[in-house]
């Protein structure tokens, strides 16, 4: 926590940060849930005075680990928003997928954490694991929509190279008709698709900050900063890291790799393409797009309605 906090001073007055500047807070990566609460206090100390009054700001958590004392000790540091990794409410499937939760606990979690006061809930969902079908996608999400939640991001299972399922990329199973039946089932509970894996009743702004391409701090090991054109990334490895968090590795970012950016995020989401960003061959295959009702036009943002087919139309664009 240490290395940390210096990473956080020097990010600070990098980014210039003024009173009451900073819109989101995002403790993630890792497990939050297994940190002391009281080990967060002098990192929140420092930016109190920083945050919005009606700033967003959310902790990721393992149901096992986000234990009653935890999330009590977190909502008193001032986190409004819990992001669950559930997963699944499939005993077989979470052992599967090497959880340590079982469905119970995150059922507990979830309701506890509501019972202490958080203003907003989230969790997280599988699919396209071997063996996943649509009656058991079903059944999680009829679950999860009889919690206390405004939210839920649906992923589709990566195989990332260096983890246990490298050597088993069986287990991962192509079909991609779940995806279009995962957001169908979300949708018809009220939930508004608005990015390609995120649904809710609630959009968080932490992540709208993302794919709007916002300055943002990325504060520990592996995190990653970005300002201007330019991203920031301290070392991955732990103890390098906590030997020096000031050893940053910068990445600049051209004009056209950032202008590629904008269009795959903003399709991918509910932000769009500001018509103003596009060359004028972009444009003619834009108005061809909204013309074939592949995209849809609102003021002067280009916007798409299946997020599923949105690198295919930012690829048509760019060609």
């Amino acid at each position: 926590m240490l290395a940390l906090e210096k990473q956080l001073i020097y990010e600070l007055k990098h980014f210039e940060v003024s009173h009451k500047s900073i819109e989101t807070l995002f403790i993630g990566g890792g497990t939050p849930s297994t940190i002391d609460p009281l080990l967060y206090a002098p990192i929140f100390k420092l930016l109190k005075p920083l945050l919005q009054d009606d700033a967003e700001i959310t902790t990721e958590a393992n149901p096992n680990s986000a234990t009653k004392a935890w999330l009590q000790g977190m909502y008193d540091l001032g986190v409004n928003r819990v992001s669950f990794g559930v997963q699944s409410f499939n005993d077989q499937k979470l052992k599967a997928l090497n959880r340590a939760h079982s469905p119970k606990q995150a059922i507990t979690a979830v309701e506890t954490a509501k019972n202490i006061g958080f203003k907003h809930l989230s969790l997280d969902l599988i699919y396209n694991y071997q063996g996943d079908t649509k009656e058991l996608l079903k059944s999680d999400i009829e679950k999860a929509f009889k919690l206390p939640i405004d939210h839920i991001s649906a992923y589709e299972l990566t195989i990332e190279g260096g983890t246990k399922f490298a050597s088993t990329p069986t287990i991962r199973q192509e079909d991609d008709e779940l995806a279009f039946f995962v957001a169908n089932e979300i949708t018809t509970h009220g939930f508004k698709h608005y990015e390609i894996s995120n649904f809710g009743t609630y959009e968080s702004t932490h992540n709208k900050g993302y794919w709007e391409l916002k300055n943002y701090m990325g504060v520990g090991a592996g995190a990653v900063g970005f300002k201007e054109n330019t991203r920031y990334y301290p070392t991955t490895d732990i103890e390098s890291y906590i030997e020096n968090p000031l050893k940053l590795t910068e990445e600049p970012i051209n004009e056209e790799e950032l202008l590629t950016e904008k269009l795959f995020l903003g399709l991918r989401s509910n932000i769009g393409i500001q018509e103003g960003l596009l060359s004028e061959s972009m444009r003619r295959k834009a108005d061809f797009l909204v013309e074939k009702e592949k995209l849809f036009k609102e003021n002067s943002v280009y916007k798409n309605s299946d997020y599923f087919i949105s690198d295919e139309l930012v690829l048509y664009i760019l060609d």
